[in-house]
């Protein structure tokens, strides 16, 4: 286990980078979502549980406005791809 330890510590940084990294992409999602629809609120509560919602809201938007989806859609899910890979990863290597 110990000789493991590093990479376990190196792939949990990384996991809450990209975790942390989702939820802010997600936020700016929701922001630019809100101010750019019709006075539609959003309640940051909401966004930490349900960030697909405001992700396809946000897609609509930037679809609408430039043809094809905007960059924050494709981040969020790059991020939460590398979360997802990184728990995974620790998973195993804990098990192994």
């Amino acid at each position: 286990m110990r000789e493991h330890l590093s990479v376990l510590l190196l792939i949990f940084g990384l996991a809450v980078i990209s975790g942390i990294s989702s939820l802010v992409i997600a936020f700016v999602a929701a922001s630019y979502s809100s101010k750019h629809s019709q006075g539609s609120k959003i309640s940051f509560w909401d966004v930490r549980f349900h960030p697909l919602k405001y992700l396809k809201q946000y897609r609509e938007l930037t679809i609408e406005e430039n043809g094809k989806p905007g960059s924050l859609f494709y981040a969020w899910f790059f991020a939460i791809g590398l979360f997802a890979v990184c728990i995974i990863s620790l998973i195993v290597l804990v098990i192994v």
